[in-house]
């Protein structure tokens, strides 16, 4: 297990913002992931599960306790028949590659979310009215008693953006994806129409932590916020893309605390404007 001690954590979020880390510990394997997470609950150890941090706002203060980063030795992929198993860190852009070089269809619309599998499952991640919800056969996970324990697609419990994951505090180690057989070239042609659409619409050359609120019931945050007259508002460094209106970016160096205040400042005008309560899809870690 590599360990790293006051590791600035802006090296490892797609914001390329955040304080240090009292310690940024790596895993070799599985196993070791599993026997860590063990020792940090018994000693009472505060601990954060980093995967490729593209759904995470750090504190200009950093974190204590400790960082779990996943990285790539917990990202190996393997194809069985039509299902495709992948450790907790593997990259959905990469599973999506193994599933096209497989001929597997099922990853098109997910494959330019630039998240790790484990977060992904977690949160239920999505795009183009697909969820990870809808190719997912199961998961292996720790649970509260240090175990890992197979969870069915049933018993994840997926909605909209949450699942078991999330409300039982629970660690995803390893996912297992059901997906079809296809015809290599439509696989093709429909992930770079899923990539054109993507670089089309959003600002994927400016730092970011993606979608910064979930979409509100019957509604998208999107267009409440453009509708506030929000796009281009800024704090410091932090400003609403002026692109996309779901997106805060990061047009040099932006503190974690501009983007904070921007949220806030976007929550307040979208709740005047339309009496809309926005919920942050980003992960706050640390005090602000």
């Amino acid at each position: 297990m590599k360990i790293y001690k006051k590791e600035p954590l802006k090296n490892y979020t797609s914001f390329k913002i955040g304080g240090e880390a009292d310690i940024i510990a790596e895993p070799k394997d599985i196993k070791e992931f599993v026997e860590l997470i063990k020792f940090l609950r018994n000693k009472g150890i505060i601990y954060y599960i980093l995967g490729n941090g593209t759904n995470v706002l750090v504190s200009d203060k950093g974190v204590r306790g400790c960082v779990v980063h996943l990285g790539k030795n917990l990202s190996k992929i393997k194809v069985n028949g039509t299902k495709i198993e992948a450790e907790a860190g593997a990259l959905l852009s990469d599973i999506a590659q193994v599933a096209l070089k497989n001929k597997l269809k099922g990853m098109e619309e997910l494959s330019g979310i630039p998240g790790s599998i484990g977060g992904a499952v977690a949160m239920n991640a999505g795009a183009y009215d697909k969820e990870i919800k809808d190719i997912i056969s199961s998961a292996n996970a720790i649970n509260e008693a240090g175990r890992v324990v197979k969870l069915s697609k049933d018993a994840l419990d997926f909605s909209y953006r949450k699942s078991a994951i999330q409300e039982k505090n629970f660690i995803i180690t390893t996912v297992t994806l059901n997906l079809q057989e296809g015809d290599k070239n439509e696989i093709k042609a429909n992930m770079d129409k899923y990539a054109m659409l993507r670089e089309k619409k959003q600002p994927l050359d400016e730092p970011s932590a993606g979608s910064t609120f979930k979409r509100p019931e019957g509604k998208y945050a999107a267009i409440l916020i453009k509708d506030s007259n929000l796009m281009g508002e800024h704090v410091g460094d932090a400003e609403v893309s002026t692109k996309h209106a779901g997106f805060i970016v990061n047009k040099g160096n932006a503190k974690a605390y501009d983007v904070y205040k921007l949220m806030n400042i976007v929550k307040a005008d979208v709740k005047a404007y339309f009496n809309v309560d926005l919920e942050p899809e980003v992960k706050l870690w640390g005090k602000f």
